[in-house]
């Protein structure tokens, strides 16, 4: 079926056009637009827009890529999952969001500006996040909220109660 492991083709094609784009000769150029047209194709498919210059890692997994728009100078590292209808775009002011390993965004998110989410941090469906947010915490809400960190006392009560049972 050519709607198995989109978000893998997508990407792929993303990085054969990355390879390729600043070299010279013949060749590269050729990958390079191989690449482009991949890229467009899958495209299409996904009804996704995420930007041929954007920095997506490869173990980055889009389950359901519909309507994901990713901006060209976004970064998003290794171990990330993120959901249908997410938008990782900029303000009026320019930047883009860096969005750090092992993130989950939810579905219909919006992460805008030059913002870091940081490490294993869970973004709620449709959260409007317009600021940083620290490693280990979820944020939801409109604009998004932090309500549980790593350090905070529902976790040292988790702590508790697992050293407990030991």
């Amino acid at each position: 079926m050519m709607t198995n492991y989109q978000d893998k083709k997508l990407i792929s094609a993303i990085h054969q056009y990355q390879r390729h784009r600043d070299k010279d000769g013949p060749i590269h150029r050729l990958l390079a637009g191989i690449g482009k047209l991949r890229h467009a194709i899958w495209t299409i498919l996904s009804a996704s827009d995420i930007h041929r210059d954007a920095t997506v890692a490869h173990g980055v997994r889009f389950p359901h890529l519909r309507c994901v728009v990713v901006h060209q100078d976004a970064v998003i590292e290794e171990g990330c999952m993120i959901m249908q209808g997410v938008t990782l775009g900029q303000t009026h002011i320019a930047g883009a969001p860096y969005i750090c390993s092992g993130v989950y965004i939810g579905a219909g998110a919006k992460i805008l500006g030059a913002i870091r989410i940081g490490k294993n941090s869970r973004i709620g469906a449709n959260a409007v996040v317009l600021s940083d947010i620290p490693e280990n915490s979820t944020a939801v809400g409109i604009p998004a909220r932090i309500i549980l960190r790593e350090n905070s006392s529902i976790f040292q009560e988790i702590a508790k109660i697992d050293q407990s049972q030991d």
